[in-house]
Parts: structure tokens; sequence; C-alpha cells
């Protein structure tokens, strides 16, 4: 593919580019829900919205929504879209590219003065990181009239209120409620998103099909030991609460190995006292487990808490374990896989379908209407990271096959 046959690409990349410049960093990528940073970017959504042919603002959560009217107004509608908030020192894509492709894609209909028997909304949504506060996903959800009003009361470290944080941004939170659409309203929410993974890239393939976004549950464990002088206490004689922490560690990657679907991470892990000379008399790990399917994560989860029990019962560590985060497996809709399969081989791509093993947006519209995603490749599969990239040319063939898909769009 030239240069000059790229009808979308260069934009797409262009307005990714404009939004990482949205940050807190003097280098890098930070934009946490509703602060200034969110506020620039948002502005920056709306006005592309516009120039589109949408009717655009801001919803009461925060989220920004464009809406482009169908052969008549007030129709059904497809929803796109995904999230505007980043993690710390994150990557460009994650998460905008699935805005501003569908962006694209409605400035592409509206340029041809094409209006179709449904209308279309584009969602940027605020938070789906729950990077400030303990709480994620919540402009999807309140989309999804999902949203617990009890949340708008948690608060981040500064002891700022999600109640309080959307007041300072000049949103109204009474209205949070209304946010939520009806069932009717809704025909399908389909979300393109980077892979964040490297099976596209192996598989020498632009785009994909997800078949299932996967469950996770994480949960905080507490190792409690004996501290003691690294010098003075022998071996057969410790409780030593890394040892233990080792053993559970390598426990999880035991149970979680060679299970297709299934992972399972420590990626935090405290030490105390923390003393070269001192025996670990406690830890505080993290523990992260996830699946395509429901059944076969808590039946991980149920393995290793087995395990943590046996280590510490044979070291004489005591264990203290609390969920802090439990979300089922989000299936995707055949009947929408299929339109995007169609979508993709209209371009001349095999169409491949693959798991998402990190969480999106589309996970909160279960309840209301079917969902499904593609996945654009991304270099190395590499993301939540500034390194995180794509090419132009597959920038361009997401927009593609999402707009092919839109214009064949066949409601259920």
């Amino acid at each position: 593919m030239t240069a000059g046959a790229l009808a979308f690409g260069p934009e797409v990349m262009a307005w990714a580019d404009a939004l990482a410049a949205c940050t807190e960093q003097e280098e890098g990528l930070t934009r946490v829900f509703l602060s200034p940073e969110h506020k620039a970017a948002a502005e920056l959504v709306l006005g592309w919205m516009a120039e589109a042919g949408m009717t655009a603002g801001y919803d009461a959560i925060g989220n920004v929504v464009g809406r482009y009217e169908g052969a008549r107004p007030g129709l059904p509608a497809l929803l796109l879209g995904s999230h505007l908030d980043t993690v710390r020192d994150a990557g460009r894509y994650d998460g905008m590219l699935g805005v501003i492709s569908a962006i694209a894609c409605v400035k592409a209909l509206n340029q041809a003065g094409e209006r179709l028997p449904f209308a279309i909304e584009v969602l940027g949504f605020g938070d789906e990181e729950g990077v400030r506060f303990p709480s994620t996903l919540m402009g999807s959800r309140a989309v999804a009239g999902a949203l617990d009003p009890a949340e708008l009361e948690v608060r981040d470290a500064e002891e700022t209120s999600v109640r309080e944080a959307l007041r300072a941004f000049g949103l109204d939170p009474a209205g949070v409620p209304a946010v939520a659409r009806r069932a009717e309203q809704v025909l399908a929410y389909v979300e393109l998103h980077i892979e964040q993974g490297p099976v596209l890239e192996a598989e020498g393939l632009p785009v994909g099909i997800v078949t299932s976004i996967a469950g996770a549950v994480r949960c905080g464990v507490r190792l409690g030991g004996m501290a003691g002088h690294a010098g003075t206490v022998p071996m057969g004689l410790r409780q030593d609460a890394l040892v233990a922490a080792a053993e559970i560690v390598l426990a999880v990657e035991r149970r979680c190995s060679g299970i297709d679907g299934l992972v399972g991470t420590v990626g935090r892990m405290a030490v105390l006292p923390g003393a070269i000379n001192v025996i670990p008399g406690a830890v505080e790990l993290s523990l992260d487990i996830r699946a395509g399917e429901d059944s076969v994560c808590e039946a991980a989860v149920a393995d290793v808490m087995a395990a943590i029990e046996e280590v510490c019962a044979r070291r004489g560590v005591t264990h203290e374990t609390e969920r802090i985060h439990e979300g089922g497996c989000c299936a995707c809709a055949p009947w929408l896989m299929e339109q995007l399969e169609a979508a993709v081989r209209a371009q001349g791509i095999r169409p491949l379908r693959l798991l998402s093993g990190a969480g999106h947006d589309a996970m909160a519209f279960g309840g209301l209407a079917d969902v499904a995603m593609l996945f654009v490749r991304c270099t190395g599969g590499i993301s939540h990271n500034p390194a995180e990239s794509i090419t132009v040319e597959d920038a361009d063939m997401g927009v593609r096959v999402l707009l092919q898909f839109i214009r064949d769009f066949q409601p259920k």
C-alpha cells in the first residue's frame, strides 16, 4: 500500500499525537479522569466530532459523546468508542485509537452524504483505567446503567471525591443516572482497540476479531513470618515470609501454565522490614488471575488459595488474603463477530479470532447490549508503556475495516 492510498491513517495518527500532548508529565503521557489534561483532550475530541458532522458534548459523568443521526432523527444507535484516560507513563494508542478511528469513520460517512438506517454514537469514556479513583470503567458503566451511585463518593489520594471532581470539571453529578441508555436505544457496542499483545504481529495480520474479554480476579495477600538476625538463626528454624512468597509465585506460574487463555501474575511485592541483614518477617503481594471462561478462572484461584494454605502451614507462616477485584468474562456476540469477519475479508485480510486478556470498556455493556471488538496490531505487543506503537498503515486498515462494518451493519 502506497502512502497516497492511506485515506485515514495519517489523520488518525496526527490526532493521536495531539491527544498525547494532553499530559500532566513534561515527558511522557499521563492523563487521569477529570483532570485538566482530561479536559484538554476532551475538548480536542469534541472539535473533531463536530467537524465530522456530529452533535457533540459532555454527559454528566465526563464522557464525550458525539451523535450522527441516521436517515431520520431519533433512531436506535450503534455505539462505538473507547477511553480517553491513561495509565501513568502510558502509550498513546491504548483507548484513544478506538475513539479517533470511530470519528474518522463518521467523517467519511458525512463527507459522502451517507445516512444509515440507524444512528451512530461515538463515546470517549472518561475513566477506564481507574488510576485516579479506586474504581474502574466508571464512564462506560454509567452509560450501561451499571454504575452504583455510591461510587461517586469514593476519593482519590488528595481526598477529592468523584462527585467533587465532577463539579470542578463543570458537570452536575445529579445528572449521572440519566446517562444510562435503555436497551431499545442501543443496537450494539463495538470497540476498536490495539491488541496489547503479540498474536497479530506473530500472524502477520493488521487486525483481528475478539472472541471474549477475559474475566479477572485480583487478590491482596499478606504473609506473616518471623523477622530475625540473618547471621544467627539457622536455616531450618526460620519462618521466612519471603521464601514462602517465592514458593507461592512459582505455584501461580505452575497452575496457570499450559492452559489456553489462563494467565496468572504476581505483579507487586513488598518485603518487610526490608533490611539486608534481617530475615523477612512479612511480605505483601498481589495476585492477578485471568481466563476466557469464568469457571477456569475460579478453579485456578481456588487451587492457588490451596497452595498458599499448604506453603504457609509447612513453613510456619501466617496468611491473609482479600479479593480486591473480580469481573466475569465478557463473550463477544457471534452475529457481530461474523459481520466484523466479513468486513476484514472485504479488505483482503485473513480473519483471525483471538481472546483479549486485557479488560476493556466493552465489558461494561454486557448487561445492556451485545458487544464486539476489533483489535489492531501493535509493535511487539507492547502496551501500557511509552514504547507502545502502531504503524500508519495499520491505523488506516483499522478504520477501513470498521467503516466497512458500519456500512454493512445489519442489526439483530
